[in-house]
């Protein structure tokens, strides 16, 4: 389904719509119980892109590495509140080099399960910050918004402390 907004009138498209347009018929499955569905044809096949077995040991390396310094636990979406490109580029090439090492036989302290997930970690987070640059606004969640106004709130609370406790010490 496409959205598209015509003035503040969101508009969505289906596929039935888009076929209608081309002068097309849709095909359209049976199954033997009767239920209906459109073809699968052209869309992405997530069950045969994607392997349980990494997903599984990715997620394994993702909550371990919820653990901070301090002992607390961060959420598992923190990523999501964004990190620059170059960080995520400077870690995924230091990763890379372990991956790399470990793949001509020369062991590192991660080890080379560690260092893919990493890399599958950066490659992603780069990809996200990527992908939410392109949005429009209008088709930002209302809880990223909120997440970003509290951000941001945090923020000017911590420069006034600064301020205040520069000004209190005349530094």
């Amino acid at each position: 389904m496409i959205r598209a907004t015509i003035n503040p009138v969101p508009i969505y498209i289906t596929a039935a719509d888009t076929f209608a347009m081309q002068g097309k018929t849709p095909e359209i499955r049976q199954f033997k119980t009767g239920a209906t569905r459109d073809t699968d044809t052209g869309k992405p096949d997530f069950d045969g892109f994607l392997s349980p077995l990494t997903l599984r040991r990715y997620g394994e390396y993702m909550h371990r590495h919820r653990v901070q310094p301090d002992g607390s636990l961060r959420d598992s979406d923190n990523w999501q509140r964004g990190i620059p490109l170059d960080a995520y580029m400077k870690s995924a090439f230091r990763h890379f080099l372990d991956a790399w090492s470990e793949h001509r036989g020369v062991k590192t302290e991660a080890g080379l399960e560690e260092s893919l997930c990493a890399l599958i970690f950066n490659a992603s987070g780069y990809l996200h910050e990527i992908l939410k640059a392109k949005r429009k606004p209008e088709d930002i969640p209302q809880g990223e918004v909120n997440n970003f106004l509290d951000s941001m709130t945090v923020i000017a609370r911590e420069l006034e402390d600064f301020r205040r406790t520069d000004d209190a010490t005349g530094v």
